[in-house]
């Protein structure tokens, strides 16, 4: 984290514009017959902010998770930084420590403290001491205005604090790229602003993230690119202007007027 408080970004490779984080190729899943993710290829590179769109059982959730293997492919590759992360001799776990993710529910230990919910991790797997990993945690709970509740139990918090909190979880482990997979969906109305703040305020400190989301405002203002799946395929892909003002795709149109 930054002397004026902005949120920490992991600059590795900073100034490298473009540079190709995740590169998918040619990527499908099935779960049985059923053929959910259809040849999809794209790439992704750092400082992106890719927000995917798209009707309920598009496929937008499975691709998210299958840039980590939360979702292993029926075939394809997915590259992470240059390294093919679908090969079966891959270390997955090296590479998860790069990618931080954030769902829909917030999946922190209910028996731990926060502040013991955002140093496990960093202590365990980046082998940061304790007085380091504390540091580093409290330092970001400032950041998004949490700093009073370290020492609380999940229970105590708003589901909005709860992601919050999710957030900065991942950010303790000093990711090249967040997934979030529709972060706000759980939350009460009232709480979806101060979870979207604090991703807008990672988007403009260059963090690389790829959001499934139903915010459509989120996605125009905040997106550097817009994807919108339908059947398992990604259908159209644009700036955000682009995108909303001038979808070329018929299904992305119906899809778009009944949703702004």
């Amino acid at each position: 984290m930054s002397a004026d408080g902005q949120i920490f970004v992991n600059t590795k490779g900073a100034g490298e514009t473009g540079r190709p984080l995740f590169e998918i190729r040619s990527l499908c899943k099935s779960f049985g017959e059923t053929a959910v993710l259809k040849n999809i290829s794209t790439t992704i590179s750092q400082g992106e902010v890719v927000v995917i769109v798209g009707p309920s059982g598009s496929g937008k959730s499975t691709f998210l998770r299958s840039l980590n293997l939360l979702e292993e492919p029926t075939s394809g590759q997915i590259l992470f930084e240059g390294n093919d992360i679908t090969d079966p001799a891959t270390n997955i776990n090296k590479y998860r420590q790069h990618i931080g993710m954030v769902f829909q529910h917030f999946n922190l230990f209910p028996h731990k403290t926060i502040l013991q919910n955002l140093t496990l991790a960093p202590m365990k797997l980046l082998k940061k001491s304790r007085q380091e990993a504390e540091k580093e945690a409290m330092q970001l709970l400032q950041v998004v205005g949490l700093a009073e509740k370290a020492k609380a139990y999940p229970s105590q918090l708003s589901g909005g604090q709860k992601q919050r909190i999710a957030i900065v979880r991942s950010l303790c482990m000093h990711p090249d790229v967040m997934l979030f997979d529709e972060p706000t969906s759980a939350l009460d109305p009232e709480m979806v602003g101060e979870v979207l703040g604090v991703m807008t305020e990672l988007a403009k400190d260059g963090m690389t993230m790829v959001i499934v989301t139903h915010e459509m405002g989120f996605a125009r203002e905040v997106g550097s690119r817009v994807m919108f799946m339908d059947d398992g395929r990604i259908k159209e892909e644009n700036t955000p202007k682009e995108f909303f003002e001038n979808p070329q795709n018929p299904r992305l149109r119906e899809f778009l007027s009944k949703i702004l």
